[in-house]
Formats: C-alpha cells, sequence, structure tokens
C-alpha cells in the first residue's frame, strides 16, 4: 500500500476537517484549535513525511506538537512507532523519520531505514508497560484503534459536547486511547501543559469546561494532595482509572463524591496488548463492587481458562482471564521484520488471574508471572501487596523462587513489614525482605516501575534511593523548597544555574547521565546504576557559558582586546530563560520567575554589604539594582563598582519578562506562535538599542544599561523557541545582520568588531549543534567552571586587587597576571563550592583565617588609591570610549 492510502488508517485521522470549526484542542493561555485549523496542520506536516510507507518514530510528550505529528503519520500513509520522551531508542526496528523535541525544538530526522517493507495493516506501535528497552513492542492495525475508541465512546457515552482534561501521556495506550476515543466523536481535548501538583492545575481544569478526567491510580493519589474533592467542578460528568488496580475505599470515595454531584465513576482495565480497555464497571452497578474490574467493553468478551487453556464456568473459581475482541493487537514486533507479518492473535491471554462473581463481574486476583513458588508454596505477590495496603502500607512486592522482597513507603518498623509477610505467605523470616523508600518509582503511566525495584533488589540495594544521594542532592540544589520522589527538573522549576550544578552531582553519582534526564522523577533517578563511559555529551549552552567567562577573566586582567564573554553570558540567559523557565511564564506564575534569583543576589548583596562597612555609605543604586543607568558612580560610593552592571542587567531583564508574560495576550501569543512573538520583541529590543543613544545622552555608561543589552537576551530566547529549519536559518540570517551591523559598522575598536563577531559563533553553536562530545576528563573540567560562572565573574578580581598584592612587586607582570587569572578562577569555584557544602548543610540541618576587624582593614586598605576594587581603569575606560 502507497502512503497515503487512508483506508487502513483510523477514521478520525482522515475525517478531521469534517468536524469543521468545532474546538479540537484547548492549550495553556486559552488558546483552542479548532478541528479545522488542526487539518491544515496535520496535511502540512503528513506533506514532509510523503513518499514511500514506512516507518515513523515519535518521541511524545504531551503537547499539540506530539499530537499533529501522531495524526500526520498517520494521514501520510506511514505506521507510527510511538515511545516517550528520553526514554531508549527503538533502533532495533529500523524507523525511516524520527520526530522528537530536541533541546526545546522539534526537528525531523530521516534515517537510513530498511528495505523490509511494513504489513499494510500496520498502524501503530507502543512498547510494553514493563519494557526497559530491550523488550518488544505491541503491533497495532487501524482496526484495532478505530473499534476500541468507538467502543470506549460508546460504553462512557461521549459525544461531540464533551472535553476531556488530558493529563496522561499518550505514549501510554491510556492516554492514546483517551486522545482517539474523543477525537473519533469530535469532541476536544484540553491539555493543560501542567502537571497535577503544579500551581494552577486546579483553577485550569475548572476554567476549562471539562467534562470528564482520566487517570491512573496514582493520579488520584495526586488529586488527594491538592484537595482535588474540596473543588467544584459543574462541567465534570464523569471520570475515569485504568492502569492498575485503585484501593477499594478510594473508589468508593470517589464514587461517592461525584454521585452526589450527579456524575460518575468509572472503574476500567485494560492493556496495551487489546489498544487500551477491555472491561469497565457500569457506574450505576459500582457500589459494593469496588474490587471489580467489571464486564467487557462492547464488541469484546471475557473469560476465564485454567492451566490446561480449559473453560472455567464456576463462580469465584481463579484462572487466567482471556480476552477476545477486534481491539486485540497483531503480535509483538522486537525486530523491523516482525512488521512485516500480519495479524497473529485471536485472543489475548492477559496473564492475570481472575475470578467471575455470580453477576458475572470480574475481580483480578493475581498476575501468572508475578508468583514465588517457595518451599512448595505458591505466593501471589499482588495478594502480600493487598495484605499489606488493607494494613495501612503502601508497598509493592517483587521476588523470586527463593525470596520476596516488600518495599514500602511510611514511618512503619522494617521488622514489623517482614513479620506481617512472614504470616500471611507461611515462609519464615529468612525468605522474606522489606525496605523502606521515600516513594515508589513510577513509570510515566503512573503504574510501579517494578523492573527498577527487581534491579534494586539485585543489587542489594536497602532503598530505591540507597541513594538518598540523588534526593539529597535535589535538596540541596533547589533549598528551601522540600523535593518530592515524583518531582523533576522541570517540575521544580530549574533554571540554567541548577541544570549545571546538578548535572555535575548526577554525573558523580551515575556515571554517564542519562539523555534528557531533567524530564526524569528523583525516583527514576535513583534506581539508576552507574554508567561508566570514556566520553560524554553536554549541552553546548554549558561549554559557552564556560568559555564565556574564562574571556571575562583574561579579558579584565590582560586588557587584550577579546571582549565578548560578558555579551555571550547575556545570550545564554535569555536562552536558558526560554528552555528552563518557559513553562512557569506560561503558565502565567510568574513570580515562580524570581525564585532563581536568590542564589545570584543573596552573594550580591554579600559584597555589597562589605562594601557598606568599608566606606561607611549605602550605595543605595547598588542596592535598588540600578547602578547600570549612569546616574551613580563607584567615586562617589553611590554604587558598587562597575564590574558587577551585570547582575543589576539580568535581575532588570529577569523583571521585564515577568511583566510581559503576566499579560494574557502575550501568553497566548507565545503559545500560538513563539517564534514569532520572540522575532517580534527581538525587532522591539533593537529599536530600543538604537534609539537609547538619540534619547538619552549616558556617555560611557550606557553600555551597561539593559536597553543596550536586551537584544542579545531576545536573541538567546529566540534561539531556544526556534524549531523549524526556516526558523533557525532566518534568526542565523538576523543575528548575524545585526552582529555585523554593530561590529563592523557602528564599531570603531578592534575590541567591538571581536565581541560581536564571537556573538556570530555563539549563536550558530546554540542553534545547530546542541550538543558536543568530549572525553570525560574535559568535561569534569568544563562543567564545573560553567557551574561556578556566576561566582567566578563576581569574585575573581578579588584575587588581583586584593588577595594578591602583596606579592605584586616580587614577580614579573606576566607572572602576576597569570596568578590573577588562575587565582580568580581558583576564588570562584571555591566560593561556589563553599556555597554547596553551605547548602548540604542547611539541607541537613532542614532534615534532621583573621577576625572581621583584620579583614575589613585589609579590605579597606586598597580603597584611598582612587579606584575603587573591582572599578574599570583608565585603561578599560578608553576602551569603553572608544566603543
Amino acid at each position: 500500500m502507497s502512503a497515503g492510502d487512508l483506508s487502513k488508517f483510523p477514521l478520525f485521522a482522515a475525517n478531521l476537517a469534517a468536524w469543521e470549526d468545532r474546538p479540537a484542542l484547548l492549550l495553556p493561555g486559552t488558546r483552542t484549535i479548532s478541528y479545522r485549523d488542526l487539518a491544515e496542520r496535520v496535511d502540512r506536516q503528513a506533506s514532509h513525511w510523503r513518499g514511500e510507507r514506512g516507518l515513523v518514530m515519535l518521541e511524545a510528550d504531551l503537547s499539540e506538537h506530539a499530537i499533529v505529528a501522531y495524526l500526520a503519520a498517520l494521514k501520510a500513509g506511514h505506521a507510527i512507532a510511538i515511545q516517550g520522551p528520553g526514554t531508549p531508542d527503538r533502533k532495533f526496528l529500523e524507523p525511516d523519520f524520527c520526530y522528537r523535541r530536541c533541546d526545546g525544538r522539534w526537528r525531523t530526522e530521516r534515517l537510513a531505514g530498511s528495505k523490509l517493507q511494513l504489513h499494510p495493516d500496520l498502524a501503530v506501535l507502543l512498547s510494553t508497560s514493563g519494557s526497559t528497552g530491550h523488550g518488544k513492542c505491541v503491533r497495532l492495525s487501524a482496526a484495532n484503534i478505530q473499534s476500541n475508541a468507538r467502543s470506549i465512546a460508546d460504553y462512557l457515552g461521549l459525544t461531540a459536547s464533551d472535553r476531556s482534561c488530558l493529563i496522561l501521556p499518550f505514549h501510554y495506550s491510556y492516554g492514546l486511547s483517551v486522545l482517539n476515543a474523543h477525537l473519533s466523536v469530535g469532541a476536544s481535548l484540553y491539555v493543560p501543559g501542567l502537571s497535577i501538583l503544579d500551581d494552577g492545575f486546579l483553577d485550569g481544569l475548572a476554567e476549562s469546561g471539562s467534562t470528564n478526567l482520566s487517570g491512573v491510580p496514582y493520579s488520584y493519589e495526586l488529586l488527594e494532595k491538592v484537595g482535588f474533592r474540596e473543588w467544584e467542578f459543574p462541567a465534570l460528568r464523569f471520570m475515569t482509572v485504568a492502569g492498575g488496580r485503585l484501593a477499594s475505599e478510594r473508589v468508593r470515595l470517589y464514587n461517592e463524591h461525584l454521585t452526589a454531584r450527579g456524575a460518575s465513576f468509572f472503574v476500567m482495565y485494560g492493556q496495551t496488548e487489546a489498544t487500551a480497555r477491555m472491561a469497565y464497571v457500569p457506574p450505576d452497578r459500582l457500589r459494593g463492587r469496588e474490587d471489580r474490574i467489571g464486564i467487557a467493553i462492547p464488541g469484546g468478551s471475557l473469560s476465564i481458562e485454567n492451566d490446561e487453556h480449559q473453560l472455567v464456568t464456576g463462580t469465584d473459581t481463579p484462572g487466567e482471564l482471556v480476552y477476545r475482541g477486534a481491539n486485540v493487537m497483531m503480535g509483538y514486533a522486537s525486530s523491523r521484520a516482525d512488521l512485516a507479518r500480519g495479524s497473529e492473535l485471536a485472543e489475548l491471554r492477559t496473564g492475570d488471574l481472575a475470578t467471575r462473581d455470580a453477576d458475572g463481574f470480574f475481580r483480578i486476583v493475581g498476575r501468572t508471572k508475578r508468583i514465588s513458588k517457595i518451599a512448595g508454596l505458591r505466593i501471589a505477590h499482588d495478594s502480600l501487596e493487598v495484605m499489606l495496603e488493607r494494613r495501612g502500607v503502601t508497598a509493592a512486592v517483587v521476588g523470586d523462587d527463593s525470596c520476596i522482597h516488600a518495599f514500602y513507603v511510611g514511618a512503619d518498623d522494617r521488622g514489623d513489614i517482614r513479620g506481617m509477610l512472614a504470616a500471611a505467605s507461611g515462609l519464615t523470616l529468612l525468605q522474606v525482605k522489606a525496605s523502606r523508600v521515600d516513594a515508589l518509582p513510577r513509570l510515566a503511566s503512573g503504574k510501579i516501575d517494578y523492573e527498577a525495584l527487581r534491579k534494586a533488589r539485585r543489587k542489594d540495594i536497602g532503598s530505591v534511593a540507597d541513594g538518598d544521594g540523588i534526593e539529597a542532592l535535589f535538596n540541596q540544589i533547589f533549598c528551601p523548597k522540600k523535593v518530592r520522589s515524583d518531582d523533576s527538573f522541570l517540575s521544580l522549576g530549574g533554571d540554567s544555574l541548577r541544570f549545571v550544578q546538578l548535572s555535575i552531582g548526577l554525573e558523580k553519582l551515575l556515571g554517564d547521565v542519562p539523555e534528557a534526564w531533567e524530564r526524569m522523577s528523583v525516583a527514576e533517578l535513583a534506581v539508576m546504576g552507574r554508567r561508566e563511559t570514556k566520553s560524554r555529551r553536554i549541552g553546548t549552552d554549558l561549554l559557552i557559558r564556560a568559555l564565556a567567562i574564562l574571556v571575562v577573566v583574561l579579558h579584565h586582567e590582560t586588557l587584550w582586546p577579546i571582549p565578548g564573554g560578558s555579551a555571550a553570558m547575556v545570550i545564554l540567559a535569555g536562552f536558558g530563560l526560554a528552555r528552563f523557565q518557559r513553562g512557569v511564564l506560561m503558565s502565567g506564575a510568574v513570580l515562580r520567575l524570581l525564585r532563581p534569583l536568590t542564589q545570584i543576589l543573596v552573594p550580591y548583596y554579600l559584597i555589597v554589604a562589605a562594601y557598606i562597612l568599608v566606606w561607611g555609605e549605602v550605595p543605595w543604586a547598588s542596592v535598588f539594582l540600578v547602578g547600570n543607568f549612569g546616574f551613580a558612580d563607584p567615586e562617589r560610593h553611590s554604587m558598587v563598582p562597575y564590574l558587577y552592571w551585570f547582575i543589576e542587567a539580568y535581575s532588570q531583564m529577569l523583571v521585564v519578562f515577568v511583566a510581559l508574560f503576566a499579560v494574557p495576550s502575550v501568553r497566548r501569543a507565545a503559545a500560538l506562535r513563539p517564534f514569532a512573538l520572540g522575532m517580534a520583541l527581538l525587532a522591539a529590543a533593537l529599536l530600543a538599542r538604537l534609539a537609547l543613544p538619540l534619547v538619552v545622552e549616558m556617555g560611557n555608561r550606557q553600555i551597561f544599561t539593559l536597553p543596550w543589552i536586551f537584544y542579545l537576551a531576545v536573541i538567546g530566547w529566540c534561539a531556544a523557541v526556534a524549531e523549524a529549519p526556516l526558523e533557525r536559518g532566518m534568526l542565523m540570517l538576523a543575528g548575524t545582520a545585526t552582529f555585523l551591523f554593530f561590529g563592523l559598522y557602528e564599531g570603531v575598536w578592534i575590541g567591538t568588531k571581536i565581541k560581536y563577531l564571537l556573538q556570530i559563533a555563539v549563536l550558530a553553536a546554540l542553534l545547530f549543534v546542541p550538543q558536543v562530545r568530549m572525553p570525560q576528563w574535559s568535561a569534569r573540567l568544563i562543567l564545573p567552571i560553567s557551574a561556578a560562572g556566576f561566582h567566578i565573574y563576581i569574585l575573581h578580581r578579588f584575587a588581583p586587587e586584593l588577595l594578591l598584592l602583596p606579592v605584586q612587586p616580587l614577580v614579573s607582570p606576566t607572572v602576576f597576571s597569570l596568578c590573577s587569572v588562575v587565582g580568580g578562577i581558583a576564588l570562584g569555584m571555591a566560593a561556589w563550592s563553599g556555597q554547596r557544602r553551605l547548602m548540604k548543610l542547611w539541607t541537613q540541618i532542614m532534615d534532621g583565617g583573621g577576625s572581621l576587624g583584620d579583614w575589613q582593614n585589609r579590605f579597606a586598605a586598597q580603597l584611598p588609591s582612587g579606584r575603587p576594587l573591582l572599578a574599570i581603569g583608565p585603561q578599560e575606560e578608553n576602551q569603553v570610549q572608544r566603543q
């Protein structure tokens, strides 16, 4: 079958435009994409993948781009393999295209692919829940997907007026089924772009008018944490749960809560092998059946068979649950050759042990594979988990034919847990183990990650963190915020500075840091073992940051004409803001953006306080972070030395972004066309840069002002949001023209030309070389310098102008300059290391050379010369005038 033949693909992917102007997707910032708009975007994306039928690999996050890509691949006639961001690459499938977000930009990579043909019925490939990167994928046909979507829409009673709040990742079959079922009836989906624990999630849910919300058991734990049942959601018609067993008490709680409000609660059961769902409990029959999975979905049937595959007809007799229906998968795939095979299954043997009651409702009692045979006893792990749950203990049980091991959450005594396991199983204490963990590791779907626990058990790890190391590291970096095991770098609102610090810490704990680790939870990172390699990849922005601070130190000490380090740091500031903080800005909770300032302002104000002690006067301009505007002077003690203009300008830059994104229309524009908004902002920033000298006369000091440098931050922002090749090309052209104008036309000093020409290389690297691979030893040198960049910047001049001053007459100028450079870098890195140790000590407290007078006198002794410490000297003033 050639690409473009739609007869073999789900109807909802081909018929989007039939729903015309009805809303399809609601996105953050109240932006709405209609079915007509969605169909046009799908067609545009599909046009990039026209040609021979092949396999598209999609790294799917929960975003409009991934949804469009999924539908476009189907519309173009391809099969699509959907995997989560940062999961192991399924190279064994030999995809023809890979579409993923790389450093904030969505990119299509055309791969070598394979000459092996795909079966004409194959539509989607999904990873199984237990896959660890070496497992198999589930092969689903268009008929599988279409039939399951129709069945779900049928028993849920979905219509075009429904709207689902989509919080489940759609590389997970449950999340994909929510998307498919709603698209199949012309309903809409609200994609909040937030996790349940994020500020504003419940507000957004209430404002979205969502009629339903689907979650896994873990989702309901989070809903309880944020007080979901204390809110009113008038539009909410029903909620669903699947993806694991929700405790009977919680099923009863939510059923009663929703029933009292005229809504319904659907308890469901399914597997990826059946395209998501196989059974459900009709809400009007749920009371008293909270531990059941219910009856088969429309078009399907359930039965129970014994070990000899004979039908079990009696009630309450356990056996393996078997499902039959049009949504049963074609089969598994472990290589590209498997993708040419047709449907191989008429039924699905679920691997679940179940019973049927007198009313025909099925109940899961265990797993055929989650059983240990010890001393002649058959011990179901699930039964032990249920036993512990009834005693108020949240636990996950793993084991083999020699030992049972329970990982549990809470303050219970380990010995008590072992005693419960032994009593319930009939084993001795020698055959049961227990380990307390802060949180059970979970997959992206919210299910417990049993494979991670099995790995932890094999390594004899006493706790998943064994490694409170990982969690302690996160607590240190994000102090005073208390980090949870389900938090990730991005969910915590991490910034570029913390990104570097965590990269270093994780490298020490894990060796080779996994790709996209910033999206992984603390618990997921904690169960990873060390991965030693001779080289590693680091972000190009980290390398640029380290080189930029080295250029700054060299320039300030040697006065060689190599400025440009500060300009590169401003570009990186904008780049990091878009890369790490865009979610915060888009959520409207913009004040959270100011939190990272504490890491910068605390040491800055300590330095300001030192000047106050020495001078006996308060440099008010520096206190209010406005000394860079030219009305104060270090000579008059009205501001600290010029060197600190960068901190003032950086703080002002954040305030400008906060003010901009506090405006709802700006957030909507950024969500709809982020690159277009960035380029418009760049045009405004360039206008301010060119107009400033004509409007306000500041003399030499204008180069330190925010209007003079803000366009650099905006260029960095645009570099992070430029996704398409055309966008990157446009920005590269605009940036090059800007830097050539300022460097060659406007600049009259060789240093100015070098400064701006360097920025062309910086921009090109950010746009086209997102990562660089280097030997481990060089990465271990680069990353600490990058992480300590801020401390080096504010402290490096203390080395030559204070600490090394007594030895200046004793050595040659060259030796003194070399010592000053090395000493300045070492001083900054020592301060950074000291701050980390203090943060570690502080977090531990939170969890359980000379007098001040001598220092002050020594500090003050450097000031009477008329050149304030760290001030720009006469040579630098001359260079400023030439700029």
